[in-house]
């Protein structure tokens, strides 16, 4: 793969190279904003930041492209941003708000060869059952897409010159991960983190954390929750993902977070 470049000074080329990006691809629920059937008065806001697909980021640098996760909007996410090739998928955990487009890697697969997937041993085998055909050695079917599967597990490892440290954290019982890229850590879908994890998370310039909603829920943390995290962590700034219809409208919402405490929406780029 080729990027060109416009003519630049040396120092503006590394600068491009060691910026890095994230882009909430999707920001809402397992079942997205608006949920289907409901009246609920989000679901019919005219505020384009009320519309969530499902929670998912692209972390960019240079010409290098990151998912984590692959959500059922997979392939709409990819075409709304013009994401040409794609180096890696980081998967958080197995649930299909996560992982239901994996299929839709096929025309980077046919492009680039194996998508390159990481994840806990657990979601690995998960993903090698709910599409065993993706996985086949054997009698493939023509046009299935392939991946090389990576098992992680809390241990760093280099992605494409950048450090990536797993963050294990307690989804209800479900253990998942988040990750941390030097300075911006991406957490969702969590609803406890030990100290011991909590430690792995100082000196965010960036910190990307689950919220539901207001009501406190089993499996995932609700704003007083996220709230606790961040005053401890205290990062620079703080994007609240994983959003239900029932926290209210964003205007109203952002209106009372804290300062340095935003309410992240689809299609928002922050660098980091």
């Amino acid at each position: 793969l080729t990027h060109s470049f416009p003519t630049r000074r040396s120092s503006d080329l590394l600068l491009y190279y060691l910026t890095m990006k994230i882009t909430f691809l999707g920001t809402g629920t397992s079942q997205g904003v608006p949920v289907i059937g409901s009246d609920h008065p989000v679901g019919k806001s005219t505020d384009p930041r009320d519309k969530r697909l499902r929670t998912s980021a692209l972390i960019s640098w240079g010409n290098t492209y990151i998912n984590i996760d692959c959500s059922p909007d997979f392939r709409q996410q990819m075409l709304q941003h013009n994401v040409q090739h794609l180096e890696a998928i980081l998967f958080t955990h197995e649930h299909a708000d996560h992982t239901a487009g994996l299929d839709d890697i096929r025309p980077f697969v046919k492009m680039q060869g194996d998508m390159p997937i990481y994840g806990l041993p657990r979601v690995i085998e998960e993903l090698r059952t709910r599409f065993a055909y993706i996985f086949a050695t054997e009698n493939r079917y023509e046009g299935a897409p392939s991946v090389l599967a990576n098992l992680i597990d809390e241990q760093p490892f280099e992605l494409y010159g950048k450090e990536v440290q797993p963050i294990k954290v307690m989804h209800g019982q479900l253990p998942i991960l988040g990750y941390r890229i030097e300075k911006l850590g991406y957490i969702t879908d969590a609803k406890y983190i030990t100290s011991e994890e909590l430690n792995r998370l100082h000196g965010l310039e960036v910190l990307v954390l689950n919220c539901l909603r207001d009501l406190a829920h089993p499996t995932h943390l609700n704003l007083t929750e996220a709230l606790e995290i961040i005053n401890i962590l205290k990062p620079k700034r703080t994007y609240l993902t994983h959003i239900s219809q029932t926290f209210g409208f964003h205007k109203e919402v952002q209106a009372r977070l804290p300062e340095g405490v935003w309410l992240a929406y689809d299609n928002l780029v922050v660098e980091c």
